[in-house]
């Protein structure tokens, strides 16, 4: 039998006989690595579904903006359009600055006065209805998202009426809700969603004393040169705003621009736990795995081979988990990086720097988790690994004479907490990191709201789900451990529990016990959460957060040690009732 071959079986051997392990394993991973994809997959997301829809629209690669109505305005944009430097132009035509209502929500709008048959520049995607004709309008796709708007309904435009005749997409503004582009005095707009109308309709719109902008679309012959054209033609006798298409798409990343941090700091937690996880069942193995390694040392393995072995499973697992993470991560993707509606297009998906780092990220929590204990049941001697002598205790007549005016559920819990410092810091660093992503989501509902009109904010929608979601899968994943590390503690103690009990300790007084380890151990984690959170806030905010209200934050700390509680009682009274005659005579046989 070949050496790989040899590994493999023994390895899906290992796999068959702990499957709850391996699930566990495949979970944590998973949520880390696609959290990972995501948010590094953001960077360039937003940039390449303007290009794509750029590409689809005929989408300018300037537009020049002139806050100014009159014959100087009008002669400045006309001379622009025959530049040497612009093949095709549209316009120029009308913005107009109105309020749009519908379905009961009202909103700022810009009003574009639209050919009816659109020329070589901006040509807008119609993706449901028709384009415009006189009397009706179309809406932007990601502002008639936001309304809730369909083909069919009607909207009122400033005291006028209009049906909606289509919905279409654009690359001569940015994405809802920042359509604007510059204010009727040639300052940044309040956020306003985008609706076409005929020219002549947008005339009679502005005849009622709107303000109006004058805009012209221009495509140049060498696009990349916007800046040369922006410094060739600034005009002193007109005020005239140019705005890029690079700065169309750098404005489209804006919307994103909490989304990136609160993936990637929540992937970091996430592995964090999965470490943790992934640790508190190699160290239940552990016992298992070194006499495993001493059966594969009396029968000729080298150190490699055994290294190999116990390895390889949670390494193979984690590949597995990364892969799936990934592809989690090009599925979500589109949603994720395209809160509006306003743009179109595909994307490809992780790029192989994220792929790399998924990939790294998997192996580290792998190899972090197990390599402790691989490296005991390597260092331990055969003969002692197959025979696993009890080991004596050390006497300390003080600590003994002082532990004994405790209560017993203290004493137990004391005890187990002090014979595995290890796993007491990880059960912390879990406490704290579930508690850095509660006080973030309290910190984001304390924030002022900053609504469009009575639209709600797309922007804090997006990232208040991401953030909820990204607390939610830390919650799971930390009740998922704490019950691991309860049960972990429970068996690996059972002789001395047992032992307890044969002198007058009740299983009540054990199963206490148990959970107050896991308390013991959660205490310092909740108290270190709150000021680390606060510090992760003040670090991605730049101190512009608001922080939330001290008592929400303790009552935050209260409930995870509350929920501790909670999830170690039925782990450790189901350990507590384990008849104690059971448990010696399979020690002792």
């Amino acid at each position: 039998m070949g050496r790989a071959v040899l590994i493999a079986r023994l390895v899906l051997a290992d796999v068959r006989r702990h499957k709850a392990q391996a699930v566990m394993l495949l979970l944590a991973v998973t949520a880390a690595t696609a959290t990972l994809a995501l948010g590094l997959s953001l960077g360039d997301a937003s940039q390449t579904l303007y290009r794509q829809t750029r590409t689809a629209t005929a989408g300018p690669d300037m537009v020049a903006l002139a806050p100014d109505p009159g014959p100087a305005a009008t002669s400045a944009l006309t001379s622009l359009a025959r530049a040497s430097e612009v093949v095709a132009h549209n316009g120029p035509y009308r913005i107009v600055y109105a309020t749009l209502t519908a379905r009961g929500s009202t909103s700022n709008v810009v009003v574009h006065g639209a050919a009816e048959k659109p020329g070589a520049v901006d040509r807008p995607l119609v993706t449901s209805g028709r384009w415009v004709r006189p009397g009706g309008a179309v809406l932007e796709r990601g502002f008639a998202t936001a309304l809730g708007a369909r083909v069919g309904d009607r909207v009122t435009i400033s005291g006028r009426s209009y049906p909606v005749v289509g919905i279409a997409v654009t690359a001569a503004t940015s994405i809802y809700p920042w359509a604007a582009q510059i204010g009727p005095g040639g300052g940044p707009g309040d956020a306003s969603g985008l609706a076409w109308l005929t020219r002549s309709d947008a005339r009679a719109l502005a005849s009622r004393d709107l303000p109006v902008t004058m805009a012209l679309d221009l495509k140049l012959r060498d696009p990349a040169a916007t800046q040369d054209f922006i410094d060739a033609h600034r005009d002193s006798t007109a005020r005239v705003t140019f705005h890029s298409w690079q700065f169309k798409a750098k404005q489209d990343a804006v919307i994103l621009r909490s989304s990136q941090p609160i993936l990637v700091v929540g992937s970091w937690l996430l592995s964090l736990l999965a470490i943790t996880g992934v640790a508190a069942l190699a160290a239940g193995r552990a016992a298992e795995q070194t006499r495993r390694a001493g059966l594969l040392k009396a029968v000729g393995a080298t150190p490699g081979l055994i290294a190999a072995v116990l390895l390889t499973e949670y390494l193979a697992l984690a590949l597995l988990a990364d892969a799936l993470g990934l592809a989690l991560a090009r599925l979500a993707a589109p949603a994720i990086a395209s809160p509006t509606a306003s743009r179109i297009g595909d994307l490809a998906g992780p790029t192989g720097a994220t792929i790399v780092a998924a990939t790294v990220l998997a192996v580290a929590v792998a190899v972090l988790s197990t390599l402790p204990a691989t490296l005991r049941a390597l260092r331990t001697a055969t003969v002692t690994a197959l025979t696993g002598p009890a080991h004596q205790p050390r006497h300390r007549p003080r600590l003994t004479a002082l532990s004994a005016l405790l209560p017993t559920p203290l004493l137990l819990g004391l005890r187990l907490m002090a014979r595995r410092p290890g796993r007491a810091v990880l059960h912390a660093c879990s406490t704290a990191a579930t508690l850095i992503a509660v006080i973030a989501l309290l910190a984001f509902h304390a924030q002022p709201v900053k609504g469009y009109g009575s639209l709600p904010n797309l922007r804090e929608v997006h990232d208040g789900r991401l953030l909820l979601a990204i607390t939610v899968l830390l919650i799971v994943l930390a009740t998922v451990n704490t019950i691991a590390l309860t049960w972990t503690t429970a068996m690996e103690a059972r002789v001395t529990m047992a032992i307890a009990r044969t002198l007058g300790a009740t299983p009540g007084e054990i199963s206490a016990g148990l959970s107050t380890a896991q308390l013991l151990s959660a205490l310092p984690g909740a108290l270190a959460g709150i000021p680390m959170g606060i510090a992760v806030l003040w670090a991605f905010s730049l101190g512009k957060t608001t922080t939330p209200p001290t008592s929400w934050m303790l009552t935050a700390a209260l409930a995870v040690l509350l929920a501790t509680a909670a999830f170690t009682a039925l782990p450790a009274r189901l350990a507590a009732r384990r008849p104690v005659a059971q448990t010696l005579s399979a020690e002792t046989a």
